[in-house]
């Protein structure tokens, strides 16, 4: 696949256009700076009391309340959480200007139907492939992070150039644009939510931290060896993959890792991994989303609390104050 860069992309499309931003959190923030200090005529649209409307006020850039904020915008943003996406755009649907354009960071909203847009808009998506912290530091410092994009909706024969324009203004066209569709982004990045970074990732950490303690280690050894090295193989297989990683640990550590590893993750494993990319696809997790917004959030509730009295985070603190 294809990357364009800032040299392949022309700015055009999004010269003289109105974007208005809905939602100041992860990827609200990070985005709207990054077009402000591009030069884009950006508003902020936020909910009546919202608690972000002073830090916006502060960095410079217009903010107005939700209703107004997209009228008259040419590309209104939707980079509020993906499960009150549907209320939103029902919300202001009947404000927006005919042919305007839709923008999305993912496409869960649009893939499962939480949001149903007009025939008449542009409906795109760019998906930086990182968190919004990073894709605003990187901008700073010069460079940008990988994203796919794709089209939904091409209404008005011009969401192709729109997308990519608005894809160089955040800095993504520094290190890439990757063409992809709403589906394949969604999908993928769901499954690895789930499956494997953020979902099995942590879950193997605290069970090996929890099989030494059990086994008599002290908690802080335990730490450090099951999760305080994380990052030091994840800054190696960034900078060498996963091979040029293996290549440059000790022996006694590769040979550990070809020994053990296929152990934990063995076909049994795959096989569950394929199951919840199948539920995925069936759209069985985004009906669980939509339940856990309507319910209040039960679910995420006692996991962060479940999360936060855990020994491991417990180890954590006393290593990160360094107390006994």
């Amino acid at each position: 696949m294809k990357l364009l860069k800032d040299p392949d992309i022309d700015p055009a499309p999004l010269a003289g256009k109105r974007v208005a931003v809905l939602g100041y959190g992860n990827q609200g923030r990070a985005q709207s700076l990054n077009l402000h200090d591009s030069g884009v005529d950006v508003v902020v649209g936020l909910r009546a009391g919202s608690g972000s409307r002073i830090e916006v006020e502060a960095a410079g850039i217009e903010v107005q309340l939700l209703e107004d904020a997209v009228l008259g915008a040419d590309i209104v943003m939707f980079l509020a959480p993906d499960e009150i996406l549907g209320a939103l755009y029902r919300d202001i649907a009947g404000r927006l200007k005919p042919g305007a354009a839709l923008g999305f960071a993912h496409g869960l909203a649009i893939h499962f139907g939480f949001v149903e847009p007009r025939a008449d808009l542009d409906v795109f998506m760019v998906a930086p492939k990182g968190p919004g912290s990073a894709l605003r530091s990187l901008y700073q410092d010069g460079k940008g992070m990988l994203a796919l994009w794709a089209i939904a909706q091409d209404g008005s024969g011009g969401a192709r150039g729109l997308a990519l324009s608005y894809g160089r203004a955040i800095g993504c066209g520094r290190a890439g644009l990757m063409e992809s569709s709403f589906a394949e982004e969604c999908e993928a990045d769901l499954f690895n939510e789930q499956a494997v970074v953020w979902g099995a990732v942590p879950e193997i950490l605290i069970a090996g931290f929890d099989t030494l303690v059990a086994a008599g280690f002290s908690p802080e050894v335990a730490y450090m060896e099951c999760v305080g090295e994380l990052s030091l193989i994840a800054q190696l297989i960034e900078v060498r993959g996963i091979a040029g990683m293996r290549e440059a640990i000790s022996n006694t550590a590769e040979l550990g890792a070809t020994i053990g590893g296929p152990r934990i993750v063995d076909d049994s494993v795959r096989a569950r991994m394929a199951e919840v990319l199948s539920e995925i696809r069936a759209g069985k997790f985004a009906a669980a989303l939509a339940d856990e917004q309507a319910g209040g959030y039960p679910l995420l509730s006692r996991a962060r609390e479940r999360a936060r009295g855990l020994p491991v985070e417990a180890a954590r603190e006393r290593l990160t104050n360094g107390s006994g």
